[in-house]
């Protein structure tokens, strides 16, 4: 029951001189997983970056985060004018800066046009996140994701809300309404089944409401290299079991997913895709390793299975196709699906090992939450700068 689609990456070629695709990353395109690029920022897009790479690495999504706006912000010149015209105006801090993240996205939105329309509205997504401290404000966070949806006005943009107790309600009158959801910081098991459920109830609430289903697009963003990171040094700590370094993350998204294809094969799903109805993907965030001991390409490698989204930063994704190996036969590549036995056996063997994972995410999520709110703390302070200047 997995949702396949034939998106053509080549399809926003800029030009007979581009790139050729790289077959590595063509590769894994091909075995289902739909490659998103986690990074943005105006240079990329004003030099055709963007729109170079959805031919040459078979990039079909793009994801944000207030760590890459504060970035790309503080780091070209590209965004002087705009700044400027805001400051003419007298803007305060606050809406220009909602106003220089969105322009970002919505021209983004437009380079991945074509891949939207190639998909059937599955890929050419952009994801922009409501405000990081409004992580505990249901209400605030369904105001915001309603705003940046009008906003940006275009079809394939995702509105990021995050996967705490407080979002939650937010990620099921978002979808309700008709909003597409890219579902952020996931780090348990327990959460990521509870945001399942917000979907559903969600696709359940738009259908009773008339809505049209099959344009309601929804990612699940489980993050995976910082679970390891806080287990590694757990384990370290307490000098227990070092052979399950490198384990937990990876183990942890492979039961997210095994609770996707268990939600796939329900009667309560069967109704909702009877109704055009498309699966929340499960996408793998936070891919870059921590731990220079392993291999750059460990979170690809491991979770390669059709139907899901690896969003990657450019180094991971260079690395992969600089490198990567693509398994299989015949075009069989999978290294999720029959492997939950042995990840349950994992968690297991964490638990043995003093390894308390419900308090590993619950600190993860905490940490997650306030590294967005400062990196949105220093997106506006750098913004007040430009402006007062």
């Amino acid at each position: 029951m997995t949702h396949t689609h034939d998106s053509d990456p080549t399809a926003t070629a800029p030009d007979s001189q581009a790139a050729p695709p790289n077959e590595s990353l063509q590769a894994l395109a091909s075995a289902g997983v739909s490659i998103w690029l986690d990074d943005l920022s105006r240079e990329r897009l004003n030099s055709g970056s963007l729109e170079a790479d959805v031919h040459a690495k078979s990039i079909v999504g793009v994801t944000t985060n207030p760590s890459i706006f504060a970035k790309a912000v503080s780091s070209a010149d590209t965004y002087d004018a705009q700044i400027a015209q805001l400051a003419t105006r007298g803007v305060g801090v606050e809406e220009s800066v909602r106003m220089i993240t969105t322009a970002d996205v919505r021209h983004a939105c437009d380079v991945m046009r074509p891949v939207w329309e190639a998909s059937g509205g599955v890929d050419g997504r952009v994801s922009i996140e409501v405000d990081p401290r409004f992580a505990r404000d249901t209400k605030a966070t369904i105001a915001e994701a309603r705003q940046l949806w009008w906003l940006v006005d275009r079809p394939n943009v995702m509105i990021k809300i995050p996967a705490t107790v407080e979002g939650l309600p937010a990620i099921r009158t978002a979808i309700s309404e008709g909003i597409s959801v890219n579902v952020t910081l996931i780090f348990s098991l327990d959460r990521y089944r509870e945001v399942v459920e917000a979907f559903v109830a969600g696709l359940e609430d738009a259908h009773a409401d008339g809505k049209d289903l099959p344009s309601i697009e929804s990612v699940a963003s489980f993050f995976v290299s910082r679970v390891d990171s806080e287990v590694d040094s757990r384990l370290e700590t307490g000098g227990a079991a070092p052979e399950l370094r490198g384990k937990a993350a990876i183990a942890n998204a492979r039961l997210a997913f095994e609770h996707h294809e268990q939600v796939l094969a329900s009667d309560r799903w069967a109704t909702l895709a009877s109704a055009g109805a498309h699966p929340q993907r499960p996408l793998w965030a936070s891919t870059s390793v921590k731990d220079d001991a392993y291999p750059d390409t460990l979170y690809v490698d491991e979770l390669v299975t059709a139907g899901t989204v690896n969003t990657m930063p450019e180094s991971t994704l260079d690395a992969f196709g600089d490198h990567g190996e693509p398994g299989g036969d015949g075009g069989q590549w999978d290294t999720v699906r029959g492997t939950y036995d042995d990840a349950r056996a994992t968690f297991a063997a964490l638990a043995d090992a003093g390894i308390d994972m419900s308090d590993v995410t619950s600190q993860l999520e905490d940490e997650g939450i306030a590294k967005f709110a400062d990196a949105w703390e220093d997106l506006l302070a750098r913004v007040r700068e430009q402006l007062g200047a």
